[in-house]
């Protein structure tokens, strides 16, 4: 074993050995929540604004901190900083660094521990990727508003376990998809509130005895509610430990995941050569590398593959905390892991959904073949027969002979002649057929959540002002 490496300034006074080589390497966290560094400065910043307003250290040596952690952030942000896995994590990489450009710094943990320091800097993570989740996902909802305002009047069936139900927009279709990004977008709204409580000051477990200030620290990196006033944990024990706003997250982005995977099914399923409702731009598609003719709907198929990759996340995360007794265990460094790679593929999902969708066209013949099956429309024939009196599990009878009839006399159901179909029925009457009218059947739904055209319409205007 070597000895004592000088570098393990944070926790090495208390060894006379240094780790080996291999622990550090399965140790170190550096590798990946040096993603942390702006919000790690962020945070040492507003404690080092603290220490100084609470005369724990002088106003210079505070002043001092903040300008060599300035200078860090230039670094940080030009990728001239050197990561060094001795030094375990972001937080000592930062410190370390720091304290050769200003001594002062040897001061800077005053009063705070890695514990409480991580969950500060992972609470400002998270507000910041829910902002541009947010972001994406109020896009995304301009791009399907816009997507069904240019098909409002083109009609497809709508589909139960994959089988021709009911007619309805294409516009209507999309703005199903719509809800969903929506209920998504006030999900990350929920979890950026749960994230913006400040847990600084916490220290390892149980606080400090020295007369720290948290409110500063809070206020200093936007811990405030509405009015300002600064949001702070009420449990130093929770606040060190809670996971919550993890599992939050992830579990917001395996949602959103599964969300974009079902679109992506809808579209895959569209674009396939027996039901060609829609055309898909080249520069989200693949061809084959054996047969020429292919165009392959990969971004949709990628996106569908997404949403396991963030269910495994969302689990890994559930699994980590289940059985871990307050307070900090080291099992907790796995948290970030999981969390950053949730973010990324999140956003890219986004991205590439929007812009894969933007570029799509539907191919109107197609859709106005496939709706045209009159079989689309029995429903609104039992509606006809309950307006004129019929009780419904009559008239759904009724219409299933119906329907048994057309096949029998291998014709569509509104081409039956009338003496057979009245032999069915008497109370058909002569008008029966008039319910095999697309125009009509749209019109006719004209409540709340109905596919009729002026209520689309005005679907398409709310999702624009998101």
């Amino acid at each position: 074993m070597k000895k004592q490496n000088a570098k393990q300034a944070s926790w090495g006074g208390r060894f006379k050995e240094s780790p080996s080589d291999l622990m550090l390497r399965f140790s170190e966290s550096v590798s990946f929540d040096k993603k942390l560094a702006l919000f790690d400065i962020a945070c040492s910043s507003a404690h080092a604004t603290m220490l100084g307003e609470s005369k724990i250290i002088s106003k210079k040596e505070s002043a001092s901190i903040l300008k060599g952690l300035s200078r860090i952030k230039e670094l940080v942000e030009k990728d001239k900083i050197s990561w060094s896995l001795s030094l375990e994590d972001v937080h000592m990489n930062i410190e370390q660094t720091l304290t050769k450009i200003c001594p002062e710094a040897a001061k800077l943990h005053t009063a705070r521990s890695r514990n409480d320091q991580v969950a500060t800097d992972m609470r400002l993570f998270f507000k910041d990727a829910c902002k541009n989740i947010v972001g994406e996902l109020k896009n995304l909802l301009k791009v399907l508003a816009n997507l069904a305002e240019k098909n409002q009047n083109v009609l497809i069936p709508g589909y139960t376990h994959l089988q021709r139900a009911q007619p309805v927009s294409v516009a209507h279709h999309i703005l199903a998809w719509a809800q969903n990004f929506e209920r998504d977008l006030k999900r990350f709204n929920f979890v950026f509130e749960s994230a913006n409580i400040c847990p600084l000051g916490s220290g390892a477990i149980a606080g400090t005895t020295l007369p720290i200030k948290r409110e500063i620290s809070a206020k200093f990196l936007g811990f405030c509610d509405k009015n300002k006033k600064p949001i702070l944990t009420q449990n130093s024990m929770d606040a060190v430990s809670d996971r919550d706003v993890f599992l939050e997250f992830v579990s917001a982005c395996a949602m959103l995941g599964v969300h974009i995977s079902r679109v992506a099914e809808d579209v895959i399923i569209w674009n396939t050569s027996e039901f060609g409702f829609i055309k898909l731009p080249d520069a989200f598609t693949t061809g084959s590398s054996l047969m020429p003719q292919k165009k392959n709907p990969d971004s949709f198929e990628l996106l569908r593959g997404k949403s396991a990759r963030l269910i495994g996340n969302m689990n890994t995360l559930f699994a980590l905390v289940k059985g871990l007794p307050l307070t900090y265990n080291r099992d907790l460094q796995e948290d970030k892991v999981p969390v950053f790679d949730s973010s990324e593929q999140v956003l890219i999902s986004i991205k590439v959904l929007s812009e894969s969708l933007a570029g799509a066209e539907f191919n109107k013949k197609k859709c106005q073949d496939a709706v045209s099956d009159p079989l689309l429309l029995a429903t609104d024939l039992a509606d006809y027969l309950v307006d004129k009196g019929m009780p419904f599990r009559k008239a759904h009878h009724v219409v299933g002979a119906l329907v048994a009839l057309s096949e029998e006399l291998k014709i569509n159901i509104d081409e039956i002649p009338d003496p057979k179909a009245l032999a069915v029925c008497k109370e058909l009457g002569k008008n029966w057929r008039k319910v095999f009218d697309l125009k009509r059947a749209m019109t006719l739904r004209k409540g709340i959540g109905m596919p009729n055209a002026t209520l689309t319409k005005s679907r398409i205007n709310y999702f624009k002002k998101l």
